[in-house]
């Protein structure tokens, strides 16, 4: 199960990589242009530093945090490093993934960039994705859905998160210097968090 947790997150590495330009563009039309750039060079180190070999999913994800808090610049690096790191906790000392552990790590990264970034939902930032996500997928899997049907519709919800972004001037980081500007525009960081959720749906299709 290790190798598969470190598998997907190479291929969350690729995803991001490959999407490089693109997220440092949304970056340059309302914050320091270098988010792309940022989040690719942290995931290279990611899949460089990481034991594929760790059978702990939890090291893993705190391995993947900690290395994402040091290589990351600007906000990105504590708020990812803090996610990965909170969702570790709940899969310390596991080797399997179950629906009901990935929901807890969903709501634990959100509890940690809550309180990293002292953000809410409706602030341009990566919650108004991650949010609306880890709520459609409780509710799916409470109604008894697979986790890759759950996680179907939770991209659903992350990209009209995304959406919902346009429609709101930012109040966090750089981007809130422009104000009622950065209406429009849409959340970096809620991309990159809708592209990770879209990778790991489409690698647990596999």
């Amino acid at each position: 199960m290790s190798t598969k947790v470190y598998d997907c997150l190479k291929a969350i590495a690729e995803k991001i990589i490959d999407n490089k330009d693109f997220l440092t563009d949304l970056d340059r039309e309302i914050g320091d242009a270098d988010h792309g750039v940022n989040m690719a060079r942290g995931f290279q180190a990611v899949i460089e530093k990481v034991d594929p070999e760790d059978p702990d999913i939890g090291n893993v994800l705190k391995k993947t945090g900690m290395t994402l808090l040091s290589t990351v610049g600007g906000a990105s690096g504590p708020l990812y490093g803090t996610a990965y790191m909170e969702a570790a906790k709940v899969f310390a000392g596991k080797t399997e993934l179950a629906g009901e552990d990935f929901k807890g790590a969903l709501e634990a990264a959100i509890a940690g960039i809550q309180k990293r970034g002292h953000a809410e939902k409706g602030e341009k930032t990566m919650l108004d994705a991650l949010m609306p996500a880890t709520d459609v997928f409780s509710e799916k899997l409470a109604e008894g859905a697979s986790v890759v049907d759950a996680l179907d519709a939770a991209c659903i919800a992350a990209n009209e998160g995304i959406e919902f972004t346009k429609t709101i001037a930012a109040t966090k980081g750089r981007a809130s210097y422009l104000g009622e500007r950065s209406i429009g525009h849409q959340d970096p960081g809620a991309t990159s968090l809708t592209l990770t959720l879209e990778t790991i749906r489409d690698f647990l299709k596999g």
